[in-house]
């Protein structure tokens, strides 16, 4: 995808400089901070193939987006149209961040991107980033290096036919070379590559262990021999990209595999949430070895009035109470509340209400108690928690913090309690018009066991896509309010939270799969 930057005033080519960086193995924990921070201020995102394209959430809007991945017999650019782009998008005089999988240096082609910018006399930085040579074998229980089999490790790759005049590995100096070896790339040359080992000496009983997609939550891995690998691969239809380790510490895989082992290992999961709240329920999901990715169906936008809003910020001091409902009707709410005062006791002596613990985390974030929260994660609960712990509300004054489309419940009944309610529109959804990270084109292409929704609008927008449902899907929803627009748009619930947030969810969906 291609996002055109702002126009901007011109810039030199002094100013311009180029991050040559590794943007990791696939899993976004093991992205470097040092990448996160260049994401967040680049002009210019050229990436590849094997990076994560979820990292691209944190990069600034109106960034401009290449995709340059190269696949075996399908390359976007070549190699020399790559150098000539990033020595063209430098020299306009941009912070240009070429993002590549695992490390830009091993044998990824970095050297060659260096060299093109230099000649160039374009300033550039390396960003090292942790390879999947070492980091699929890890996560595999596999260490490269073991005091009790091998000192000495062996990195090659395997993208050159072993069998070319021309080859430039040396096939008899690496099977007599001691230690573990690991192949990069080459799953689809493996027959030619063990028998080239085999020839010259490496015994067909060496243990050999292949991993595919390292890291992630398609990670699986094959063990053989170097004798029977090119077969099981052919028997398997295993296939790249994989990460192939050849030596004795492959056999520690079956003591030390703890990726593979997890509860939901191998579930393909889609969460809908806005990309910037997508976070935590991807990554508790992840943590339970769910393969998940965001699909994001809304975002977060200011409200059309934002004048009345910021009116009725300013007043908040004159209410007895402020009722929030969401953690994003808290952070639109102390936004302006910080624009107009910088001292925190101009709010008055206000009392605060929070519907759902994440709701009232987001309140003491802001260094502010929480004086009611209901134990149910609903509208309706804080109406009974006012008539339970305050007795009445008649003529409290109260301001509710609200969505756009919220439901109307809590003024409503507040109002039918004497309350004088005043609504303050903080923020709206709408539909999400960026796939940044390409949620969409993997949902068509590889589809779903599990679809997740945490809020009526994103099941909403998620059916407004229009996207064909895989067979077999199921559904998994935050509580009854989300539930309910789903069957009223034709959607079963498969599984619904009994715990009405995020942690909720996800126990709902670890004991759905028995996990």
């Amino acid at each position: 995808m291609t996002t055109p930057s702002q126009s901007k005033a011109s810039k030199s080519p002094s100013q311009g400089i180029c991050y040559l960086a590794g943007a990791g193995p696939g899993d976004l924990g093991l992205v470097t901070l040092r990448v996160k921070e260049l994401l967040e201020k680049a002009e210019v995102v050229v990436f590849d193939y094997l990076c994560n394209p979820e990292m691209l959430k944190w990069a600034k809007d109106g960034v401009e987006v290449i995709y340059a991945g190269k696949k075996a017999g399908n390359h976007t650019l070549r190699q020399e149209e790559i150098n000539a782009l990033l020595v063209e998008k430098t020299k306009a005089g941009n912070r240009v961040l070429r993002l590549k999988g695992g490390d830009p240096f091993l044998f990824g082609r970095g050297g060659e991107e260096a060299e093109a910018l230099a000649e160039a006399g374009l300033r550039f930085e390396i960003v090292p980033g942790v390879t999947s040579a070492i980091a699929a074998p890890a996560y595999a229980g596999i260490p490269v290096t073991h005091r009790d089999f091998t000192s000495s490790l062996t990195i090659f790759t395997g993208h050159e036919d072993p069998l070319k005049a021309d080859t430039a590995l040396d096939y008899a100096r690496i099977a007599a070379l001691p230690g573990t070896k690991v192949m990069l790339m080459g799953v689809e040359r493996m027959g030619p590559i063990t028998a080239e080992l085999q020839k010259h000496g490496m015994a067909a009983q060496t243990p050999v262990a292949l991993v595919r997609w390292g890291t992630t939550g398609r990670q699986e891995t094959l063990s053989a021999t170097l004798g029977t690998i090119a077969q099981r691969i052919q028997e398997t239809g295993f296939a790249a990209p994989a990460v192939a380790v050849f030596g004795e510490v492959a056999t520690l895989r079956e003591k030390l595999g703890w990726f593979e082992k997890r509860p939901l290992r191998g579930k393909r999961i889609v969460v809908t949430r806005t990309r910037q709240q997508a976070g935590v329920l991807s990554a508790g999901l992840r943590e339970v070895g769910g393969d998940v990715y965001e699909l994001p169906t809304i975002r977060i936008d200011p409200p059309l009035d934002l004048r009345s809003f910021a009116e009725l910020v300013q007043d908040a001091h004159s209410y007895d109470w402020v009722v929030f409902t969401s953690p994003n009707g808290v952070n639109a709410f102390f936004e302006m509340f910080y624009k107009l005062y910088s001292d925190a006791r101009e709010i008055g002596g206000v009392r605060i209400a929070a519907i759902g613990p994440a709701t009232a985390q987001r309140v003491r974030d802001f260094h502010l108690a929480v004086d009611l929260q209901p134990s149910e994660f609903v509208a309706e609960a804080i109406i009974k928690e006012f008539q339970a712990k305050i007795g009445t509300v008649e003529n409290q004054r109260i301001l509710l913090a609200r969505a756009e489309q919220a439901r109307d419940v809590l003024p409503v009944e507040l109002g039918k309690l004497g309350a004088i309610v005043d609504q303050a529109i903080a923020y709206r959804t709408v539909p999400e018009t960026e796939d940044i990270s390409g949620g969409i084109a993997r949902f068509k292409a590889e589809g779903a066991e599990l679809i997740t929704f945490t809020s009526s609008s994103t099941v909403e927008n998620f059916m407004a896509l229009n996207l064909p449902l895989p067979a077999g899907l199921k559904t998994a929803s935050i509580g009854p309010i989300t539930s309910k627009t789903m069957r009223e748009l034709g959607l079963t619930v498969d599984i619904e939270a009994k715990q009405y947030d995020i942690p909720g969810l996800i126990l709902a969906i670890r004991s759905f799969y028995g996990a």
